[in-house]
């Protein structure tokens, strides 16, 4: 990747972007199989293919841009003391959310950062299975699941809205030692869908392989009406009420969808836990008239010790047993 004198890459971008061809697929059946995904205990030691020690000591060979330290344009706790009651839940959380939190010169987050980031083992298992040349995240927020892409994928875009939190994406990615394999985008992500869509196809296009849609849910009262709290304990959904996709923000969910299908089939979409399944097995359509092959969509729950933080619902190719639709 080039260098680059700001965030906004968009004409760049769509310059030589490449958009796939819709797929001809449009006879689905509804969701498949839910993969529980149990990660270890969260007071446990990270998996050993890449220990913390191990991830400090490749950083100290970067070399990290400092016009892109972001201290100081965002409040810094040194004790849970200073956190504003609010997010003092998760200010306990810090080290699950970046293994690298204190790690110097340490990573940043907004308000809206400390509640919407994907905690760090979620985003690393989610990135293993979206391993591709190029993916698009289009809400990246803070960064922790394009530092995740960025060991899995040759080349990451990180779409923000935010120029803040784009800007602290790109510091946090830097004390992961990965920030040269993201390209971050300052962009809306509906207008930049829109407008790599309708951009002239050319030989020298790029091409997107995977889009990553981790929309906003509305803020930590996506729960609202459940009698539970957001980090209770249970081993299922049976008792919250259900999540819709119109609760999904800039747009409806499935509009969202059907907007990054014309990208790539292949869709990891991150969800609520209490998500309804039905919208969600709609997403993708029968077409009785056509004799096409049958595509399924895969539910992976996304666990952190006893407790079930959010669904990866995958789709196209990143399907398992669905290799040959990538």
């Amino acid at each position: 990747m080039g260098k680059r004198s700001n965030f906004s890459g968009l004409a760049r971008f769509v310059q030589e972007a490449n958009i796939p061809s819709e797929s001809s697929l449009t006879l689905v059946e509804n969701v498949r199989n839910t993969t529980k995904r149990s990660m270890e205990p969260l007071d446990c030691e990270p998996p050993p293919k890449k220990t913390k020690s191990e991830a400090t000591k490749h950083n100290t060979t970067i070399k990290s841009v400092q016009k892109y330290d972001m201290r100081g344009s965002v409040p810094v706790f040194s004790t849970i003391n200073e956190v504003p009651d609010n997010l003092k839940k998760y200010y306990a959380q810090r080290e699950r959310f970046f293994s690298l939190y204190s790690a110097p010169p340490g990573c940043l987050l907004d308000e809206e950062g400390w509640y919407s980031v994907t905690p760090e083992r979620i985003a690393d298992q989610i990135a293993e299975r979206c391993r591709c040349d190029t993916i698009l995240d289009a809400f990246c927020g803070v960064g922790g699941n394009a530092i995740a892409f960025a060991k899995t994928c040759q080349r990451v875009i990180a779409l923000d809205i935010s120029p803040t939190r784009l800007a602290l994406a790109r510091h946090n990615a830097q004390i992961y030692g990965v920030a040269h394999h993201i390209e971050f985008i300052l962009a809306d992500y509906i207008s930049f869908a829109n407008t790599l869509i309708s951009s002239p196809k050319t030989t020298a296009s790029r091409k997107i392989d995977v889009v990553f849609l981790s929309p906003p849910w509305g803020g930590p009262s996506y729960l609202s009406g459940s009698s539970l709290p957001s980090d209770s304990d249970l081993s299922s959904t049976g008792d919250l009420v259900p999540f819709g996709l119109s609760d999904i923000q800039p747009i409806h969910g499935a509009d969202l969808f059907e907007l990054s299908r014309r990208i790539s089939t292949n869709i990891a979409y991150y969800l609520p836990r209490n998500v309804n399944l039905n919208e969600v097995s709609a997403l993708i359509k029968h077409d009785f008239a056509k004799d096409s092959a049958q595509e399924f969509i895969e539910v992976e729950e996304e666990w952190m010790g006893r407790k079930l933080k959010a669904l990866t619902c995958y789709f196209g190719g990143l399907a398992n047993g669905q290799s040959e639709l990538f």
